[in-house]
């Protein structure tokens, strides 16, 4: 049986190697495409492009996974940017917010990862929390910079998340920002020490399910194997 193609939306950064110095160059942290790849997934990166290739893009693909990466700008969810907001990425959020609407037009398999599931939250019409220190009082969900966290995550019964993970796994963390509204889709995930939302799903999609940690971080797979298998279906 044929691969199944799955994007990987990646940015575009400043890059050195060999003797090249601070290239433009498309940049996905390897381990998505690894997993993607041991799932029986054909990764391919998608870098940002011009909003209206994303109708053209989407029948290219079998599923989709949009990766981690810097705060959605928040103009995009109607509200004024926090002190401690990150700088936005204008590229990505216009390309992910166009291939949300794409990918839900055509029923097509998606994985939101961190940044991800938030970008699924705000195509959907839905708001963002910018700074969770505020409210938690604690940084247990992001820890000093490019350093991952771990914590347990409680799954709702009868969630496709639940029939993947079972009903509690520990994940790898790494943001500050959370999901407050997401308009169509349904909780299924909380951190188990505060009840953070971590996970929501389209009960109604053939595969739309975004996450708030980083699956990619170890060896856990179960995540790319489930959307591998929708994308085969």
């Amino acid at each position: 049986m044929d691969r199944p193609v799955i994007g990987i939306t990646a940015y575009v950064e400043p890059a050195s190697w060999r003797v090249w110095r601070d290239v433009p160059a498309a940049l996905v942290p390897h381990a998505y495409v690894r997993h993607v790849f041991d799932a029986g997934g054909l990764p391919v990166i998608l870098p940002p492009l011009p909003a209206g290739e994303a109708g053209q893009l989407i029948p290219q693909l079998n599923g989709l996974i949009v990766s981690g990466g810097a705060d959605v700008e928040p103009s995009r969810y109607g509200a004024e940017p926090h002190p401690l907001v990150q700088d936005s990425r204008p590229d990505r959020d216009e390309w992910e917010l166009a291939l949300m609407a794409a990918t839900a037009v055509a029923d097509l398999p998606v994985l939101g990862v961190c940044r991800g599931m938030q970008v699924m939250a705000v195509a959907a019409g839905g708001a963002l929390e910018q700074h969770l220190p505020d409210r938690l009082g604690t940084a247990l969900h992001c820890g000093p910079p490019g350093t991952y966290g771990e914590h347990e995550v409680a799954t709702l019964p009868g969630s496709r998340l639940r029939s993947i993970l079972g009903d509690k796994a520990v994940v790898a963390t790494y943001h500050h920002q959370g999901v407050l509204s997401h308009p169509g889709y349904e909780p299924v995930g909380w951190a188990t020490g505060d009840g953070l939302l971590e996970a929501f799903e389209d009960p109604d999609a053939r595969f739309r399910l975004g996450v708030q940690w980083h699956p990619e971080v170890g060896p856990d797979g179960r995540l790319f194997q489930a959307l591998v298998e929708a994308a085969i279906g």
